[in-house]
């Protein structure tokens, strides 16, 4: 995922991320690299009526909307079972059941109360995991231990721009857990990965928390996270919590899509009518400044998710998927396809998981939409599927709350 949402990283930086990982695991939010590309080869570039071959379906996941994250063999993932929010294991190869573990008590009074939405990270036989009332736990991989454990709300001042739960997918980087509790005590906060210990708050930044996930990136030679909330896009320098540089961006609602960065292009997507802006941050003598180059509401992603593939974005706009180029916010297609959903790419295409069920495979390409195959999900839930899609280790994940199957995507 290096040509990815994210901006070019240096070799330094990418060693100190820390994230070790196989090249078939997706080990967070949005894959190795946090932008919604699999490191997968080798696999499937066109897909037979039907749809690829069903390995294994799993239930008893509980509710929710939270992504998996596969390392090792093992699928990591949240969920409502009853009165508790839970973290769960399952084997990769067989979909059985290895550990559950309650961090928290299921709180249901939210909006689309089903369960969690976020996707846990692990990193280094530890797994980090935020819940919806913000409840971030550090447990054991293997049997599912809990190590430490704080609230976003209670414990660091967190506050919310809506009364939709925590839904950031928590981001480990180096040796420390950053997050977004949102609030007076810095929106922005970095622990220490090992004991939960809170190493330092962007104290300059004050927003409440959007449901965006923050972004590592590396712009005019700084270390920084991107982060989105309801009133801003910023960069805040990741060894110290201060602002490098802030852009006002007003949300309206919901503000759900993880910024993508390509060099010192910060782009940024959101629905209610909002639409897209692209922000260019240069930097001179270490001083940083961020100027809005457009704002376009041709490309209003509620949720789904944004891919970069050279130099154009994918995402959907309402029912419509939309390819557009990033530097200039120009319009290269529009296509129906499956409807609002969210996408993952893997081996050079690109999955699209539409909210009322259909599952498309198609090829990016900035001229037009080239479509390689469909299928529809089968014991599918009332719910709509906002859970993103997952390619690792040659296999399609698709949770649809309670329920996760796994297809085979290797070509043969």
């Amino acid at each position: 995922m290096i040509s990815s949402r994210f901006p070019r990283l240096t070799f330094a930086a990418l060693l100190s991320t820390a994230v070790v990982a196989q090249a078939d695991d997706w080990p967070q939010w949005r894959g190795p690299n946090h932008d919604g590309k699999s490191a997968e080869m080798g696999l499937l570039k066109t897909w037979p009526e039907s749809g690829p071959t069903l390995k294994w379906k799993a239930t008893g996941l509980g509710g929710g909307y939270s992504a998996p994250a596969v390392v090792k063999g093992r699928i990591y993932g949240m969920g409502f079972r009853g009165a508790d929010e839970v973290v769960w294991a399952y084997d990769a190869g067989t979909g059985k059941e290895a550990w559950a573990v309650k961090i928290a008590a299921a709180n249901k009074d939210v909006e689309y109360g089903e369960g969690p939405r976020a996707t846990p990270a692990v990193i280094d036989g530890r797994v980090y995991a935020l819940g919806i009332s913000g409840d971030l736990a550090c447990l054991d991989a293997d049997g599912g231990k809990i190590v430490w454990q704080t609230n976003l709300k209670k414990d660091l001042g967190g506050e919310m721009m809506s009364e939709w739960g925590w839904s950031e997918s928590p981001l480990v980087d180096g040796d420390q857990v950053v997050c977004t509790p949102g609030g007076k005590q810095g929106a922005v906060a970095a622990l220490a990965k090992a004991t939960g210990k809170v190493l330092w708050r962007s104290v300059d930044l004050k927003d409440q928390a959007a449901y965006a996930s923050l972004v590592p990136a590396e712009i005019g030679g700084k270390r920084q996270y991107v982060v989105l909330t309801g009133d801003s896009v910023a960069g805040i320098e990741a060894s110290s919590g201060k602002v490098l540089w802030q852009a006002e961006r007003l949300g309206r609602m919901a503000v759900v899509p993880t910024p993508v960065v390509k060099g010192g292009d910060v782009w940024v997507s959101s629905g209610y009518g909002v639409g897209s802006h692209l922000f260019e941050i240069s930097a001179s003598g270490g001083t940083f400044s961020g100027a809005q180059a457009y704002a376009s509401r041709s490309l209003k992603n509620d949720h789904g998710g944004a891919i970069l593939v050279g130099d154009h974005v994918y995402a959907t706009s309402g029912p419509t998927l939309v390819c557009m180029e990033l530097k200039t916010g120009k319009i290269a297609w529009k296509e129906r396809s499956v409807g609002a959903g969210s996408l993952t790419m893997a081996d050079g295409m690109l999955y699209l998981r539409g909210e009322r069920g259909p599952i498309a495979l198609f090829e990016p390409n900035p001229k037009e939409y080239l479509e390689k195959g469909r299928f529809d999900q089968p014991d599918r839930t009332e719910a709509k599927s906002w859970t993103h899609p997952v390619v690792a280790d040659g296999t399609l994940y698709l949770r649809d709350q309670d329920l996760l199957l796994a297809y085979d995507v290797r070509a043969k």
